[in-house]
Order: C-alpha cells, then structure tokens, then sequence
C-alpha cells in the first residue's frame, strides 16, 4: 500500500540533546578510515581555527538517523521498516560539528513517492546547537522495497 501523500511537510518534535564527545568523533574517524587530524587532535583542529576536534562530515548520520525514527515509527505513516534500504543521503553545513556540541534534530517528511512499486520517503534533518543556531541540514531518502508476486499483493 503507497504511503499517505498528506505527511508531506509533517515535522516531529525535536529530539533530546545529543553530546558530541571527542571519543565518538574518534571512534567514528577511524571506522570511516579517515586520518585527518582535526577529528583526532584538539591542538590540531585549533590550528585549522576550530575549538575542538570536528566531526568527519558524515558522523551527523547516526544522530539525524536516529531521529528519522520518530518518523518511520509514526504508525500512521504505515511504513514496513523490515521492507526499507537506505537509498541517499546529503548534508549542508553552516559550520563544522565539535566535540561538546549538544546537537537537537527536527525531522520533517519533505516528500512520498511511490516509483515502480517502491514507496520513496525523503526525510530532511535539521540539527541545532544548544544556543538554537544551525549546523547542518541532513537529508535521508528511504526505500521501502515493494512486494514482489511471489511474496503477494503488490
């Protein structure tokens, strides 16, 4: 069953605060592989003009992701989550994420879709600092996977 075109502009509260530690930061640079010293040493990323070690520009995935879940979790939406793949995803940035950054996220349904049988939810991310102002805007596309003849209805 498609998704209801009427979520289309539906914002979900925002989310808690998420504490950005430099150990996270850390963690998520040398599991994406990247050695840039900013994400690692805070006299380092000082010298680039930082206050602190910066986040690699797609760490913001795991908190917007997660705040995405308000919308995918929305019952009323009626989205099969076990039937989604990740399709996109982009960010825009008005400054770097830092270590101590305390980061809300507001989800907002930007568009449904439903192409060849897969509905398509793109999801935009707005992230805040404590002090209100923006950082970045992430936007996710989910996929959810239509039902094939074999498995039922279409």
């Amino acid at each position: 069953m498609a998704l209801d075109q009427s979520f289309v502009g539906r914002s979900y509260p925002p989310t808690e605060p998420y504490e950005v530690g430099r150990e996270k930061i850390r963690e998520f640079a040398e599991a994406v592989g990247d050695t840039n010293p900013a994400y690692t040493d805070p006299e380092a990323a000082k010298a680039f003009g930082h206050p602190d070690v910066i986040a690699p520009p797609t760490f913001v995935f795991s908190i917007t992701f997660k705040a995405a879940g308000q919308v995918v979790q929305d019952p009323q939406l009626g989205l099969d989550y076990s039937r989604v793949v990740h399709g996109d995803q982009k960010f825009a940035y008005t400054r770097p994420v830092c270590a101590g950054d305390r980061l809300t996220v507001t989800s907002t349904i930007e568009a449904v879709k439903t192409m060849a049988g897969n509905d398509i939810l793109d999801v935009r991310g707005e992230v805040h600092d404590e002090a209100g102002e923006h950082v970045v805007t992430a936007w996710t596309k989910l996929v959810a996977r239509g039902l094939d003849a074999e498995e039922g209805q279409a």
